[in-house]
Parts: structure tokens; sequence; C-alpha cells
């Protein structure tokens, strides 16, 4: 079965959706929308972090599989 997405993975395509919108920071209120996430699992959890380029809150998705 062929796919729209390119062949990419489910993971992929989560952090592809979570690029494509600029994210604010809670700390600053900065606006990065050059940044990107960074994804870890454990097999049952999967996380995207991000760090903010102004004030280094880190932000953190988490997603149970």
């Amino acid at each position: 079965m062929s796919s729209s997405y390119g062949g990419r993975s489910a993971f992929e395509r989560l952090r592809v959706r979570l690029d494509e919108r600029p994210h604010a920071c809670r700390g600053c209120g900065f606006v990065d929308d050059a940044g990107g996430w960074e994804a870890a699992t454990t097999g049952a959890t999967v996380e995207y972090r991000r760090e903010c380029p102004s004030c280094g809150t880190e932000h953190v998705r988490r997603y149970q599989l």
C-alpha cells in the first residue's frame, strides 16, 4: 500500500506536524519557527523535546503508545 507521506514512519510524521507550527515559549513568549523537536522512545512512550533558544526552557510533548 502506498503512502502519501513518502514512506515516513508515524514518528516522523508527528515530528513534521510539530515542526510545521511556530512554537511560542511558555517561559518568555519567544516564537521559535526555526527550531525542531528531538524524539526519544521507551517503547511505551514517545517524547518530543525542544529547548527555547531565548531562555532555555525545555518543552516536552509525551505520547503513550
